[in-house]
């Protein structure tokens, strides 16, 4: 499973890498993900790994990701869900922020197979927590990137789309994708009768 997302991811990769609408938003948007794909790779070498769900919601945020950079995410063809709810603008870069807070899901699995919390309120806290430190992060280089690129490069990179609360909004949309998954991974771990923090 994991071999066979990473090669799509690859093929993928490739495929928009072919003529992005811009190509410095092409690279700025992409090395980060090449970077956590990497990590993920390494950390299978070195045998820490997670359950098959874990590694299909991780590459979520891959293929969204990948797909944004080709057109830049606010000229994502993603007009059917603009229209369907009468959205003002393209919501494609909300859905790709709320899928950064499916690792959540990887982090509680982490925490709980190596026993490295004690209890189900610092197994649910810590992935939210964490992605949510990690959003914070990302919008304060987007904001850096934006400033120091300037010009259509920096402006597609931020992908704002005129809403001065752009980045308070996505960094909401990767803590709620955190929360989701932390939930399903409760949900998951319920359902196989899993009680190692049954206090």
């Amino acid at each position: 499973m994991p071999a066979l997302l990473l090669a799509g991811y690859v093929a993928l990769f490739i495929v928009c890498g072919l003529r992005p609408y811009d190509r410095a938003t092409w690279w700025a948007e992409n090395i980060p993900i090449v970077l956590v794909a990497a990590t993920l790779v390494v950390l299978w070498w070195r045998r820490v790994r997670f359950s098959a769900l874990a590694y299909a919601l991780m590459c979520v945020l891959l293929y969204l990701h990948t797909i944004g950079g080709h057109y830049t995410f606010e000229r994502v063809p993603f007009g059917f869900v603009t229209d369907l709810f009468g959205f003002e603008r393209n919501h494609y870069d909300r859905v790709a922020h709320f899928s950064v807070g499916f690792y959540a899901f990887a982090l509680a699995e982490l925490l709980d197979v190596r026993k490295l919390v004690n209890t189900r309120v610092l197994l649910a806290l810590f992935p939210i927590f964490t992605i949510a430190f990690v959003a914070m992060g990302y919008e304060l280089i987007e904001w850096i990137y934006a400033v120091t690129a300037g010009g259509t490069s920096g402006a597609a990179f931020l992908g704002s789309q005129g809403d001065i609360w752009d980045a308070q909004k996505d960094m909401l949309a990767d803590t709620l994708g955190a929360v989701a998954a932390t939930a399903l991974y409760f949900g998951v771990r319920r359902w196989r009768g899993e009680t190692r923090h049954g206090r």
